[in-house]
């Protein structure tokens, strides 16, 4: 991605190849440890070249997959079809108005790498409590708030500017406020944490 494009939000943007899949080579233990179930009506918002959309359409009864770019899109859309799935839709548009962008309610909605750029957290956790299903989850996999030159993969400093980074707190605070509730958080070694929040049923 590029973050100068309208809507996009401050680093977020997609890295060069290699170290992505260096730093996530069990994209399925990630979707396990916060929540993703077989038969779910699953989400990948923001999800870029589709690195994890693929194992949510294998899980999944079907995934719609989300991102401002359409370039992107094209690139998750190639992965997931060249690999035989056909339980998947892609939609270019914004996550502020993801109500308008599904066609059927969410039981999960995973957000990988990108809360942390999100201009107005407040605002897009209030679109999820809006679209998810009564006892859905909300699944945040950020960036731990560590020193960039701690984050290194491949030999090189990785992820986000330093400042952007959210500590679990600060990710729980901002998506609570809108009604959702916390569940749990689990570590995702090596550098990131998972923070899964339900819609509650009553």
């Amino acid at each position: 991605m590029t973050s100068n494009l309208p809507g996009f939000y401050e680093g977020t943007e997609m890295p060069t190849a290699g170290w992505w899949e260096a730093l996530w080579p069990d994209p399925d233990g990630v979707l396990a440890a916060v929540g993703l179930e077989p038969g779910m009506e699953a989400v990948d918002l923001c999800c870029g070249d589709g690195w994890f959309t693929l194992p949510i359409a294998r899980i999944a009864h079907h995934v719609t997959a989300i991102d401002i770019d359409p370039h992107f899109l094209d690139l998750a859309r190639k992965r997931v079809t060249e690999n035989g799935m056909t339980n998947c839709d892609f939609v270019a548009g914004d996550a502020y108005g993801l109500a308008s962008l599904v066609s059927r309610r969410p039981d999960f909605v995973f957000m990988a790498n990108a809360f942390h750029g999100v201009p107005d957290r407040l605002r897009l956790a209030r679109a999820l409590h809006a679209t998810l299903k009564p006892g859905g989850v909300f699944a945040i996999v950020n960036w731990h708030r560590r020193q960039r030159e701690e984050t290194v993969i491949l030999g090189e400093p990785r992820g986000p500017r330093t400042e952007l980074r959210l500590s679990p707190q600060q990710t729980i605070e901002a998506v609570e406020a809108s009604g959702l509730r916390l569940r749990h958080v689990v570590e995702i070694p090596p550098y990131h944490y998972g923070a899964v929040f339900e819609q509650p049923t009553a």
